[in-house]
This record gives structure tokens, sequence and C-alpha cells, in this order.
């Protein structure tokens, strides 16, 4: 896919997360990529590896929707992490 984050693909849950007092919910592999790379590397940094795998497992589910549930697993881990759920 040429762009990730114009993708529609289905994660396997949705996520509700508040950020900055806005509740925001990412379903879709699009909505997830561009969450999460909407922020600076710096911002990541000490999450650096999860963030790294979950950008790789959301680029590969754009392309092959069957990996969406590899893209959801890397996604919660680095969401539960930074106790953003």
């Amino acid at each position: 896919m040429d762009k990730v984050s114009d993708s529609i693909t289905k994660l396997q849950a949705t996520f509700r997360i508040t950020v900055n007092g806005e509740s925001i919910a990412i379903a879709t592999v699009g909505q997830a990529y561009d969450f999460i790379t909407r922020l600076s590397t710096a911002e990541w940094a000490e999450f650096r590896t999860l963030h790294e795998d979950a950008c790789a497992a959301l680029e590969a589910a754009a392309g092959n929707a069957m990996l969406s549930r590899k893209a959801t697993d890397a996604l919660r881990a680095l969401l539960a992490r930074t106790k953003l759920l």
C-alpha cells in the first residue's frame, strides 16, 4: 500500500483512549498508524522497540489484512506499556 495512514483495514479490537482530555477511538490500521506516527520519535524514545514493532506490523497489515491480528497485538502492547490503555 502506498500510504499506510489511508488503510481502512479493521483492527481486531477498537481502542478507546483519552489524550489531552479528548476521547479517541482507533479501529483501523490507518487510524492507528496516524496516531503512533503523529508524535515525534523523541516522544516514543522510551518505548522505541515497541513503537518500531507496532509501526512495522501496521505497515504489513495495511498491505495484507491477514496480518491485522499481529498489528492489533503490537499496538495493544505499545499502548499498554505507555499506560494509554
